[in-house]
């Protein structure tokens, strides 16, 4: 998928985190911090992870601008509400990024953490991948 509308990326977009909601509002509250084995992300921290990320790096890297990716802690939030409320909070932050792109934003090139100049619209194209692999995962 080339992404060559903000708009329709992010109608797009909005439906993948639709899907996305719609497996963690299966998980029970009582199992949000539940691990399958010690050292291993949660999914409480997973929810964390896909938050951060998309806030932290992809919507700092579209703007020219180094990661800053906080990890996938409790102390960015804890409780099932509040874990909520932060992938929310983040996700709308991230919206508001992402649709003050133009066409030839989507064109320019941005700085992958790794250091790897991509371009801004495969670089979206690669959050919605990563968001989608965790479902896999789920």
């Amino acid at each position: 998928m080339e992404i060559t509308s903000i708009p329709a990326f992010l109608d797009y977009y909005e439906n993948i985190r639709e899907r996305t909601l719609r497996v963690v509002r299966c998980i029970p509250q009582d199992k949000f911090d539940w691990t399958y084995q010690e050292g291993k992300f949660s999914f409480a921290d997973l929810i964390r992870h896909i938050a951060a990320i998309e806030r932290y790096m992809y919507a700092e890297n579209v703007q020219m601008k180094p990661s800053i990716y906080p990890g996938h802690g409790k102390e960015l939030a804890d409780g099932p509400e509040n874990v909520l409320a932060f992938m929310d909070r983040l996700h709308r932050e991230s919206v508001e990024i992402f649709s003050r792109l133009t066409v030839e934003d989507l064109k320019k090139k941005c700085v992958t953490p790794a250091g790897i100049p991509i371009t801004v619209g495969k670089w979206l194209r690669s959050l919605v991948e990563h968001e989608s692999h965790y479902l896999v995962l789920w």
